[in-house]
């Protein structure tokens, strides 16, 4: 299938098959934006249930304190809870 055929949600797929990557990373690449990529991630990851695949997310992390025990994995948070910090890193994505 050509790229130009394929859907959005097929072009993020292909991409998290092919390495892990934030939802930056992800947006520079598809040409959208962070949180289009979240959207589409979240349909991503429920049409990939009961395959032989997984939808894996290493967690946002403080760089201060590695703080990563974060509510919701799939979104950056401004700051950390514990250090209150705003050097936050991104999840990062893949399937495996």
């Amino acid at each position: 299938m050509r790229e130009a055929d394929e859907t959005t949600r097929q072009r993020l797929a292909d991409a998290l098959r092919a390495e892990p990557a934030t939802p930056n990373e992800l947006a520079a690449r598809l040409d959208l934006t962070p949180q289009a990529v979240l959207d589409h991630v979240e349909h991503v990851a429920r049409s990939i249930e009961g395959t032989d695949e997984q939808f894996l997310v290493a967690p946002p992390a403080c760089r201060e304190c590695g703080f990563d025990d974060f509510d919701d994995l799939l979104n950056r948070p401004s700051r950390c809870p514990d250090c209150k910090s705003e050097s936050v890193d991104e999840p990062t994505l893949t399937i495996e």
